[in-house]
């Protein structure tokens, strides 16, 4: 059993009746097997330390880092730094956008793609909300927004990113 468990189990069996302990042993069995068979439910069970739950919080250590000219998107660290080493705000839509973006560098993401991902299935047609977050990523990133280097757009088709 459960070392967390079995406190609670003689915490319990200490302060209570004997007679009115039918059933407890069954009931901490079943919250152990649930324990068992929900990982994060075990794993708070068993590592409740600190670094316990900021090791498991940690984002993957393959998350890649997309660099042009110009700044640099850190995946892991979810910001955008200027090669002058000028921090770049972005809002989560922008964030949300410009990840998947840098997630498909080099390759064509579709309107639609972007649109389920970012705002969900019921925005696949509302290209609109596109062209205005895509103009703000530009203005925020690109050296020339009006002649973007980096946030192409494809006409008609969606949006790629050439670092």
């Amino acid at each position: 059993m459960n070392p967390t468990l079995q406190g609670y189990a003689a915490a319990v069996m200490e302060a209570a009746d004997p007679a009115s302990l039918h059933g407890i042993a069954d009931d901490l069995a079943a919250i152990e097997r649930q324990a068992v068979s929900n990982a994060s439910l075990r794993a708070a069970l068993t590592d409740t330390s600190v670094p316990g739950r900021v090791r498991r919080a940690a984002p993957a250590p393959d998350e890649p880092v997309v660099c042009t000219p110009d700044f640099t998107v850190d995946l892991a660290a979810k910001q955008v730094i200027r090669s002058n080493g000028e921090d770049v705000r972005l809002t989560p839509t922008e964030w949300q956008l410009l990840e998947i973006l840098a997630r498909n560098s080099g390759r064509l993401v579709t309107q639609r793609q972007l649109l389920r991902e970012v705002w969900g299935p019921t925005y696949e047609t509302e290209t609109n909300y596109l062209r205005v977050y895509l103009a703000q990523l530009r203005r925020k990133l690109e050296p020339e927004p009006s002649r973007p280097r980096y946030l192409l757009t494809e006409s008609g088709m969606g949006y790629r990113f050439k670092p």
